[in-house]
């Protein structure tokens, strides 16, 4: 007679995992459907009545230029965040992995600023940006350049993708240092010999297996460029001047909360939402294949 082996599965790993489960069902999944379905909806500011619209408020968004001003000036940002954020935190990677004596102390001086919240960096900021107090003020006037954060848009931009760079190089400074050295010392040595000049060692040889740690890098500063820099956007321009600096999450809060149009701002939040899924799938479909694990 043939026997065949039992298995008897405990539950302990359904127990284990049902609370995460619930916290991504509660303030994940269910969020998510509740925009989806007020994005179909026009409800008074009181939320004491609601209409099924269809699409309006989607019609009515892409018809918005200030929407579409918000949409360019959101995807423009996030990618200057993004590539100044990876390409200054690589330089100083490659630095403090060239340091023989005091890498500690370097360390650290780099990463502290990981510990500031986006808000506070905006408050840091607009400190330094102050039309009457701020050093970086004073100092480009010195250079001849009227600054002011308060009237231009350029430079309000320019202010915001400062303090967000600054505040983002710390972690990206972490990810790299450590995939630099992870590379073994026989391929660093191998690399030496085989290649006299520097920079073309670290181009053909050293960036090639840190390609890993960039792409997952250039998911995760894309996410924040678009996303984190909420707290940035409140506290030093506050989405002005004249709203030049209004980025999608921001219209979002400003719309839904302030002005109180919830089918509007969850109809935005969809759109959002459906931007960062395109855009992550187009890194994982095309960016993905020059990365060798």
């Amino acid at each position: 007679m043939e026997r065949r082996q039992q298995f008897f599965h405990s539950p302990m790993p359904y127990f284990l995992l049902a609370p995460q489960i619930a916290i991504i069902a509660i303030f994940f999944v269910y969020p998510a459907a509740k925009a989806v379905y007020l994005s179909f909806m026009l409800e008074d500011p009181w939320g004491m009545s609601s209409t099924f619209v269809w699409f309006e408020n989607y019609q009515i968004l892409f018809q918005s230029s200030d929407y579409l001003e918000s949409l360019g000036f959101t995807l423009i940002f996030s990618i200057l965040v993004s590539f100044l954020s990876l390409a200054i935190a690589l330089l100083l990677a490659v630095k403090a992995d060239n340091i023989i004596h005091g890498q500690s102390a370097y360390k650290v001086t780099l990463t502290w600023v990981y510990a500031v919240a986006p808000a506070i960096a905006g408050i840091i900021g607009g400190f330094l940006f102050n039309p009457h107090i701020g050093v970086l003020t004073d100092f480009l006037e010195h250079l001849g350049w009227k600054f002011s954060v308060q009237t231009d848009p350029i430079d309000a931009t320019m202010a915001l993708i400062l303090v967000s760079v600054w505040k983002q190089v710390a972690v990206n400074f972490v990810y790299f240092l450590a995939g630099l050295q992870s590379i073994s010392y026989a391929v660093k040595e191998a690399a030496t010999l085989d290649c006299v000049s520097d920079s073309k060692r670290f181009w053909t040889i050293t960036f090639p297996l840190l390609a890993p740690t960039g792409f997952f890098l250039l998911v995760i500063n894309l996410t924040y460029a678009f996303f984190d820099t909420f707290g940035v956007i409140d506290t030093l321009t506050d989405g002005g001047p004249g709203g030049s600096t209004t980025s999608l999450v921001y219209k979002v809060y400003r719309d839904g909360f302030v002005g109180a149009d919830l089918g509007g701002s969850s109809a935005q939040s969809v759109v959002l939402l459906l931007l960062v899924l395109a855009l992550t799938f187009i890194q994982f479909r095309f960016v993905e294949k020059r990365v060798h694990y």
